[in-house]
């Protein structure tokens, strides 16, 4: 039997694989298709998967005391999401997950990414790069949230992501800016790019 390997290419763009490894990929990455509104992973679920983005939006979010939702990730096309604090520590999940446009994603067990480590370990260097990267990410992020203004976190956030504005609401939007709607929408009537 013939395998396609055209989602193991999107998923792991710098690396290349033999067939046997194509088809070890193959048998850990479990594809599933959501609808607008499903939430993958509920505050105090077990977190033991990681989920590739193939298509649509999702987001993570926390829900404060105060019944708040904080935005913490979207993710798009070819990103990755889960509640990286639970599946770190192996503590029940902080965040929820909610599909924001029908999606396509894979899962990948962290039982299954251990193994996959042992048997391929250059996957183990792609996702270490990955992780360097997105905590670089995280960082700049919490820098800016307590460096820059409201409307100067908002420009930043169309410019780098321009794709992920036209998928989510704006209160997605404003709780991930950690600012209110009604701040959103004068920041928008303000600038020249809306």
């Amino acid at each position: 039997m013939r395998t396609d390997n055209s989602k193991i290419s999107e998923i792991f763009k710098t690396l290349s694989f033999s067939e046997a490894e194509i088809k070890i990929i193959e048998s850990v990455f479990h594809k599933a298709s959501y609808k607008k509104g499903t939430v993958l992973l509920r505050a105090d679920d077990i977190v033991d998967a990681q989920y590739y983005t193939y298509s649509g939006c999702l987001r993570s979010y926390h829900i404060d005391s105060h019944g708040k939702e904080h935005t913490v990730q979207f993710a798009i096309k070819d990103w990755w999401i889960s509640d990286y604090t639970a599946y770190f520590s192996t503590t029940k999940s902080i965040m929820n997950i909610e599909v924001l446009k029908d999606a396509v994603i894979y899962r990948l067990s962290k039982e299954d990414k251990e193994y996959l480590y042992t048997q391929i370990p250059k996957i183990e260097s792609f996702f270490r790069k990955k992780l360097e990267r997105a905590f670089a990410a995280f960082q700049k992020r919490i820098l800016s949230n307590l460096s820059q203004t409201a409307t100067e976190r908002y420009t930043s956030f169309v410019n780098k992501y321009p794709n992920i504005e036209q998928s989510v609401k704006n209160y997605h939007i404003a709780s991930y800016l950690g600012i209110t709607t009604e701040s959103l929408s004068r920041i928008r009537k303000e600038l020249p790019i809306h």
